[in-house]
């Protein structure tokens, strides 16, 4: 069981679990409850000494300087006297000042301040030069509360429900309960619950808007940000310069509309990623018969007839006897669907299973995906995204079927017995968001908002074809409605398209946000691709290489693409149980990090003791070792900025100097 998140990390990219259409009020809201810091209409001195001025302070580990902005619980409800706060961040413009530039990150969950420093890094330097740039952890997640249910979310993302037979279904709906009972006693705060939808939300960043005195600003929202950003400009928009929503949802959707689609494009992706293999030559033969396809669904079917036993490494040494479930071949697989780069690292894990029915690579994509301590497999609580505020916000953001919780549960499963039968892989991404049937002061009143027109400024729309989260056609749909919008795809392409470096949309969204440009034509083609080029996993007995440096070459690309390092925070010193025995640390340095190894094998016959470093400022990637197993040796390898290769020392009983 796993759910989808609409929400990703530009520089990082892990993602997980799904959205949903938010509705607006249905009413015109009551006009918010002035917050507690007092709003100057007309400011006259520069951000930097506003911010001053306005009790900020450094955000924790970043550049922003932040800003608590206590404002009311209910914006609705003025008789209603509590307050919770809310965290804003901001990195004021470095140059002539054009206005501001506000990012409404995914989720609903992720909180937006712990990515803000990276996600600045990536834009043009001309955007933080021109602009204030706005990040803030919205009502309940991060620094704005902080609610959190890791141990249940472990449990449940974990459950063997098979929708397809009357005893998954059984075991669905008491899996569902449990966490939702479970989830709301670990976070904690229960009364908070009713107010963390998102039409409260974005009376937040209307209430900052007013306290930093800006008449107009710009709106970036990307995922489940598209939701709260079509929120606000649908109430607000007399108050944005303009409007950008990347990775669409389109809010007109009813729940069983939304998740049947998204459904649909987690396995249309999937299917995708695993043609690229089937296309590539490397990919395809190695996986066993030359099709990727087949090889995954004889896994799968595999899988559906029980659970695999294996031994995983542990990072402490040793191995563990472990089971894998279909559950957890669809989560691991799901999760990795969000980018090209994690497509690939799914395809050598599957590559992994066929040629040597090795399941620990498809393990460590799992645990990464469910932030799981290989070890212990206990939950590792994520400083960067609420599970526990994903549920608070979309229970209530969207309407799952009315009626007693036994009767919208059935509801739910009768709408998915027609994406069962259409949707052959993945379609357990459309139970995604079943515990909002059992959710505390859960929405049952349907009702989607007008669509958005963004009438009085201009709105950029960007998304890529092989987006899982949110499918291509919400875009689309959003697009077509827009009285002044503007269309940017990227074929293939990850989930958020803005801010990887491709200058295609890059620029474009560059131009539109510092010079005004508009694109020259309503809908601009960006070319991209389903994977990154597929890299061999190494072989299990090291008597396939030809020489040491094809086994050190094999040594850097396995480690590369460990998930565990890969997706790592390079400020976490972090151990990995190598294939073949031992282990591999890594540890952060001020150029990069450290690596050591403890009789680590990734071929079996290539033991290695000793250590490397990976230098990031001068690109150079170096390993130092003593090798044990087939033969004996003393070997240093260098990977220089031009990925120019060179192996020397003694291997057996001969001098090696080899170069690539």
């Amino acid at each position: 069981m796993k759910k989808t998140f609409i929400g990703c990390i530009v520089i990082l990219f892990l993602a997980q679990a799904c959205a949903s259409p938010t509705p607006l009020p249905t009413t015109e809201p009551t006009e918010p409850i002035e917050p507690t810091v007092s709003v100057t209409e007309t400011p006259v001195e520069d951000t930097t000494s506003r911010l001053a001025r306005l009790g900020g302070v450094p955000c924790p580990d970043s550049d922003f300087t932040c800003i608590t902005l206590t404002v009311p619980l209910d914006h609705f409800n003025p008789q209603d006297k509590r307050t919770l706060d809310v965290v804003f961040g901001v990195l004021p413009a470095a140059g002539e000042r054009k206005g501001m530039f506000v990012t409404a990150t995914g989720g609903p969950g992720v909180a937006g301040l712990t990515s803000a420093d990276g996600y600045t890094a990536a834009f043009d330097p001309s955007i933080p030069e021109h602009f204030d740039i706005v990040f803030f952890d919205q009502r309940g997640v991060g620094q704005s509360g902080g609610l959190q249910c890791a141990q249940a979310t472990a449990v449940y993302y974990r459950t063997e429900a098979d929708a397809s037979t009357a005893d998954g279904e059984a075991a669905l709906v008491k899996a569902a309960q449990t966490f939702a009972e479970d989830c709301v006693r670990e976070m904690g705060n229960p009364e908070i619950l009713p107010f963390l939808a998102t039409d409260q939300a974005v009376e937040d960043l209307e209430a900052f808007r007013q306290i930093l005195g800006d008449d107009k600003f710009w709106l970036y929202g990307e995922s489940y940000g598209t939701q709260y950003a079509q929120t606000y400009a649908a109430v607000y928009g007399d108050h944005l310069a303009a409007l950008i929503v990347d990775g669409t949802v389109d809010l007109t959707l009813p729940s069983d509309e939304f998740l049947a689609g998204q459904a649909g494009a987690f396995g249309d992706t999937l299917l995708m990623t695993l043609e690229a293999c089937n296309a590539d030559e490397f990919c395809a033969e190695s996986m066993g018969g030359g099709d990727a396809i087949a090889a995954y669904d004889r896994l799968a079917a595999r899988l559906k007839n029980g659970p695999l036993a294996y031994d995983f490494p542990l990072p402490s040494g040793g191995k563990a006897s472990r089971e894998m479930t279909f559950a957890d071949l669809e989560t691991a697989a799901s999760s990795y669907m969000y980018s090209e780069s994690a497509r690939m690292l799914f395809l050598r894990a599957l590559a992994a299973y066929s040629q040597n029915e090795d399941l620990a690579p498809l393990a460590r994509i799992l645990y990464d995906s469910l932030y799981l301590d290989p070890e212990t497999l206990e939950a590792i609580p994520d400083p960067t995204y609420s599970d526990a505020v994903y549920y608070a916000v979309e229970c209530r953001d969207y309407s799952y079927f009315s009626g007693t919780p036994e009767q919208r549960a059935d509801a739910f499963l009768r709408a998915g017995d027609t994406v069962d039968s259409k949707v052959p892989r993945l379609s357990s991404i459309f139970y995604g968001d079943f515990p909002c049937v059992f959710w505390p002061d859960s929405e049952m009143d349907e009702f989607r908002p007008a669509p958005l027109t963004a009438d009085g400024f201009p709105t950029l729309v960007l998304g890529a074809t092989a987006d899982p989260a949110t499918p291509y056609f919400n875009g689309q749909n959003v697009f077509s409605r827009l009285t002044d919008g503007y269309m940017v795809t990227k074929t293939g392409g990850p989930h958020i398209i803005f801010g990887w470096g491709d200058a295609c949309v890059d620029d474009l969204v560059t131009a539109f946000l510092v010079n005004d440009e508009m694109p020259e034509q309503r809908e601009t083609i960006c070319e991209g691709e389903i994977t990154r080029d597929f890299v061999l996993p190494a072989p299990a007995s090291a008597a396939q290489f030809a020489n040491p440096l094809e086994a050190l070459r094999s040594v850097d690309n396995e480690i590369y693409y460990l998930p565990e390092y890969y997706y790592w925070d390079m400020a976490t010193p972090t151990s990995i149980g190598c294939p073949f025995g031992g282990t591999l640390t890594f540890e952060p340095t001020d150029t990069g990090d450290t690596l050591s190894f403890v009789d680590c094998a990734f071929a079996e016959g290539f033991t290695m003791n000793g250590g490397g470093a990976n230098n990031f400022e001068e690109g150079t990637f170096t390993l130092e070792v003593i090798v044990t197993g087939l033969k004996q040796g003393s070997l240093t390898y260098t990977r220089d900025g031009n990925d120019e290769i060179r192996v020397t020392g003694t291997y057996g009983d001969e001098t090696v100097d080899l170069s690539e």
